[in-house]
């Protein structure tokens, strides 16, 4: 099983590129998560096609997005319990992970977060904490994240997006 995982997307519409990566490498995805700065209500709105979407809100994100989203959420998944936030304070906070999954608490599976724009995989404790990095089209390097639950436990995969909508066609 698989969550796909996505954050800083920092978009106020939906593009063909992204329209592309949402099929290519989303919407076969068990869960998907945005991790927050969506930015908009059109990216909001499109990504609840989804039919297991959670999201929260990030510190980019405009008044109408942030009416529709809490700053945290929690959610079961199979057998996992999963917290999502985007993260707070500044990015360069070394170990930022560290502190969501002391704020969270010991009882939750996963932990997923964004802000700092860099992929990460830890864990603490018998926690994982994931961040799928920024999937900001345009942007140098955008990334996403799958975890997938398998038989020995949790595994962390991260995509390294093509720039082009083309290019994650044909990938």
């Amino acid at each position: 099983m698989k969550i796909a995982l996505l954050s800083d997307t920092h978009v106020f519409d939906v593009s063909p590129w992204f329209e592309a990566v949402y099929e290519r490498f989303l919407a076969s995805a068990d869960v998907l998560v945005h991790c927050g700065d969506m930015c908009s209500f059109p990216v909001w709105s499109y990504l609840c096609q989804h039919p297991q979407f959670h999201a929260v809100a990030g510190n980019c994100d405009d008044g109408l997005l942030t009416a529709e989203l809490d700053t945290r959420v929690s959610f079961r998944f199979d057998t996992l319990t999963v917290g999502v936030v985007h993260g707070y304070g500044y990015k360069s906070i070394p170990k930022l992970s560290a502190n969501l999954a002391e704020a969270f608490g010991p009882d939750y599976d996963l932990i997923c977060f964004g802000h700092t724009h860099k992929p990460e995989w830890e864990r603490y404790g018998r926690t994982w904490v994931a961040n799928p990095g920024s999937m900001r089209e345009g942007s140098y390097d955008p990334t996403l994240a799958y975890v997938h639950l398998e038989s020995d436990g949790l595994r962390y995969e991260c995509i390294h997006l093509p720039a082009t909508r083309d290019a994650v066609l044909a990938s």
